[in-house]
């Protein structure tokens, strides 16, 4: 006799058209209008933590409204471009090598977070240089924001139905239009709310509570460490990527994994390097 769990875990997936709206022959997805508002509520609230100079070193913000709004080009740029870049190299490059006009057709597998992370990490690095601003500090406000991106982003997947979860009988599993007939984990959902929400709040704890941005690098590590630890936990829930399947064994590495595992070592040395560069001061 099935029990109520049974039968909450074959739910149809939501009926959510992964088009907004359309202007003529225009289509708005769902997908585009995320990363819109990922990178605007994300530049909002750099403006406001650039605006407090009691969270800086000195009391002194190291950067201006005025630069941060010329950043945001710059920011977008690099998540775009790595991310696609990085989807293509990490994901799927010998499709690509067959059809390479399926480089450019970005809904065919998306982006890769750890590719636009490095874009956007190389826009920081030559954006700082070329503005005089500390890149340990960029490198923090960047960092604090980073989960609205990675919210918006999570919940567009999810209605856009990919990168979905593995095979469950959870209660809130869900039935997905291109995951064939079997219930799985709402792994997006997962991601949203660590990646994203716990995250954010995480970091904010650091910057307001702590004062961790006057130990230039402490948040950056913060996040690097809190986004891998995110993302491998997630790993186990997520069903790996057709092409690539599991890279070791039949149910556990995958790629996500061997991306995000250095990641953590990176974080740490971030926050020890932050804590060592700051200690002359206390």
């Amino acid at each position: 006799m099935p029990t109520a769990a049974n039968l909450l875990a074959i739910m149809p997936f939501p009926d959510i058209d992964p088009i907004a709206f359309s202007i003529g022959p225009l289509a708005i997805h769902w997908y585009g209008l995320a990363y819109v508002a990922g990178i605007l509520l994300g530049w909002a609230y750099a403006r406001r933590i650039a605006a407090n100079d009691s969270l800086w070193p000195g009391n002194r913000s190291p950067i201006t409204k005025t630069q941060l709004d010329d950043f945001i080009v710059w920011a977008a740029l690099g998540v775009v471009l790595g991310g696609r870049l990085g989807y293509i190299f990490f994901y799927d490059l010998s499709a690509v090598l067959r059809d390479p006009i399926r480089a450019v057709e970005i809904w065919n597998g998306g982006m890769s977070f750890h590719g636009g992370l490095a874009g956007t990490t190389i826009a920081m690095i030559i954006f700082a240089r070329r503005n005089a601003i500390p890149i340990w500090s960029l490198f923090d406000i960047v960092a604090a924001v980073v989960p609205f991106g990675l919210f918006f982003g999570r919940i567009a997947n999810f209605i856009n139905g990919e990168l979905w979860g593995r095979l469950t009988d959870v209660p809130w599993a869900v039935v997905f239009p291109t995951g064939g007939p079997f219930a799985r984990h709402p792994s997006q959902l997962y991601e949203a709310g660590l990646e994203g929400i716990v995250l954010l709040l995480v970091l904010a704890a650091f910057v307001y509570g702590m004062r961790a941005l006057k130990s230039p690098g402490f948040v950056t590590g913060v996040f690097v460490c809190g986004y891998a630890l995110s993302r491998i936990f997630v790993e186990f829930f997520r069903e790996p990527d057709a092409q690539l399947g599991y890279l070791l064994g039949t149910s556990w590495l995958t790629m996500g994994m061997v991306l995000s595992s250095p990641m953590i070592l990176l974080g740490l040395w971030a926050v020890l390097r932050a804590r060592h560069q700051a200690a002359p001061q206390l």
